[in-house]
């Protein structure tokens, strides 16, 4: 262990004595550095010339003039440092001037304004420092400074030194990016605004356009009407015909108030049917339309044979207040409150509530079906904006499987389902109904009448409307109810039997349209109106019975 030691101590001197050894070696190698470095430096320092403006009119600004002044200003005349800031602040500033000009001359014609102007200024730095009296008196003489000349010479190129700062500050818009990236998303901004705005005006526009009654409509109303009180006696009403009831035949349902629209949903039926004859069209509209609709279809009866019976849906007295719960909250009020908001924003929050086909009992008659035709089977509902383009005839012979409603379904991916159309934070709709469960479409549905009386389902709607008296369950329009009254009762149809969106989708594809047995032109782009899509308009107006002589009269620009 006693070796162990000594041998230890041994090697810590040794160490000692080589490590301090290595220090004062190191201090003599540095010393050595900084003295040949100041006298290179200063060699340079002496055998440089002063720095002046050459004959190009550019301030030279080389490290080694500029230290040399510096040096020598030290030396001797105090003048020579302020000659030597304004000379570095000109200097600077000739390279900032020149640094925009280059700017602009990428930009090109746009702004060759700005680039002259940074030309000149430029140029006017430079001349400065070429004037005879500057150029003698402060750059070439080895005298002292003469310090009225340098006043004057320090005063000339601050104002051009000013008048350089003013002209960037007027013109760093247009070559600061920061501030251009912020003044673009000043005006993304304010100009989403505005879309926004167009957006919300436009929608209601559209909606006004949509629901409004054209001129055209109401002319062709008001001459028919005209023509029924002209001559009554050929309007007067016949006596129910047997055919009305005949379950054996097939039967149609179209609730409207629109003349021309349910003329081409039935011309279009009837000429696309193999045995028209065997076609009856259920017409039922609201009383200020009833004369107008019985005098459209005596004056032009349907082809082929097929039966038309018209109603007003005043006929059907079992639709009251007491007993139709819509009716009811019509009446009180509750059903179509607009919202007080909207007063004190200005928009619109809720369209539907100014869409006069939800103030219209006709568009709630659908769920009357059974009641309302009491010795049919089956019947087929269609809404007035479609048009036939097959024999339908096979929907009543369709298999069922004991279910009341056949439709197409509309839900694709995440669209279209249960949980967009009603209130899943309610606990009844919650408990009762699966979210992702696939919608469908009125508009084209075959309804097994026999089916829904034995499930009551009439019953079921007025359970469901009852407790959405508030608008709980869901908003508006009938859809969300019928989702509702038909759940699990719906068989689903093949797509070809109903092909919706041609009132608002144009990529709808035409070998689609083609092999649709009914199009739906549901959306606010109806045929009948200006707003229509033009690559689907004819398809509705191929229907329209133009030889009428009234369609001529009203002008209806088909």
């Amino acid at each position: 262990m006693a070796v162990v030691a000594r041998s230890g101590r041994g090697n810590g001197g040794s160490a000692f004595s080589s490590a301090l050894r290595s220090f004062f070696s190191y201090r003599i190698f540095v010393s050595a550095m900084f003295t040949l470095l100041f006298f290179a430096t200063a060699s340079v320092l002496f055998s440089s010339h002063p720095a002046h403006f050459n004959d190009n009119s550019e301030i030279q600004t080389t490290g080694k003039a500029y230290m040399h002044r510096t040096f020598l200003a030290l030396k001797s005349d105090p003048l020579k440092t302020r000659l030597d800031l304004i000379h570095k602040q000109a200097s600077d500033h000739i390279v900032l001037v020149n640094a925009y000009a280059a700017y602009a001359r990428k930009l090109k014609l746009e702004i060759s304004k700005q680039l002259r102007v940074f030309d000149d200024m430029a140029q006017n730095f430079s001349d400065v420092g070429v004037k005879p009296t500057y150029r003698t008196a402060l750059f070439e003489s080895n005298g002292p400074v003469d310090e009225e000349v340098l006043r004057q010479f320090e005063k000339e190129v601050k104002d051009k030194i000013k008048v350089a700062r003013l002209m960037i500050a007027e013109n760093k818009e247009s070559y600061d990016n920061q501030l251009k990236i912020q003044k673009l998303k000043d005006t993304i901004f304010a100009v989403n605004e505005l879309l926004i705005k167009a957006k919300k005006n436009g929608a209601f526009a559209s909606l006004i356009a949509a629901k409004s009654t054209p001129k055209s409509l109401h002319c062709l109303a008001m001459r028919l009407m005209g023509e029924r009180i002209a001559s009554p006696e050929k309007y007067r009403d016949e006596e129910p015909k047997p055919e009305f009831e005949d379950p054996s035949l097939y039967h149609y349902a179209i609730f409207s108030d629109n003349v021309i629209a349910v003329s081409v949903v039935v011309n279009s039926a009837v000429k696309n049917a193999e045995e028209p004859w065997k076609h009856v069209f259920h017409i039922v509209t609201d009383k200020m339309n009833l004369a107008a609709m019985k005098v459209w279809f005596k004056m032009r009866p349907v082809e082929g044979g097929a039966f038309v019976e018209v109603k007003a849906v005043e006929e059907f007295t079992f639709l009251n207040p007491s007993y139709v719960p819509v009716l009811r909250q019509m009446e009180s009020a509750n059903l179509y409150i607009e919202d007080k908001a909207e007063n004190e924003t200005g928009e619109v929050k809720n369209t539907k509530s100014r869409n006069p086909k939800h103030l219209s009992m006709l568009n709630h008659l659908k769920f009357y079906l059974p009641e309302m035709y009491p010795k049919l089977h089956r019947i087929l509902f269609l809404d007035d904006d479609v048009v036939v383009q097959k024999d339908l005839t096979a929907l009543w012979k369709l298999d069922m499987d004991g279910k009341v409603n056949g439709a197409v379904e509309t839900c694709f991916g995440s669209f279209h389902r249960y949980a967009q159309y009603l209130n899943f934070s309610h606990p009844l709709i919650r408990d009762k109904f699966n979210p992702k469960a696939c919608a469908w479409a009125f508009g084209m549905n075959i309804f097994d009448l026999d089916a829904w009386r034995r499930e009551r389902l009439t019953e079921q709607y007025h359970y469901w409307q009852d407790l959405n008296e508030d608008q709980s369950l869901w908003k508006l329009g009938t859809l969300p109810p019928g989702l509702m009254t038909f759940y699990s009762t719906t068989k689903s149809l093949d797509k070809t039997w109903h092909v919706l969106g041609l009132g608002y989708n144009p990529s709808i594809s035409m070998d689609e349209i083609r092999n649709a047995a009914v199009i739906h032109f549901n959306g606010n782009m109806k045929p009948w109106l200006d707003i229509a899509m033009n690559q689907f308009k004819h398809l509705w107006t191929k229907y329209v019975d133009n030889e009428m002589e009234f369609v001529q009269m009203c002008n209806f620009g088909l």
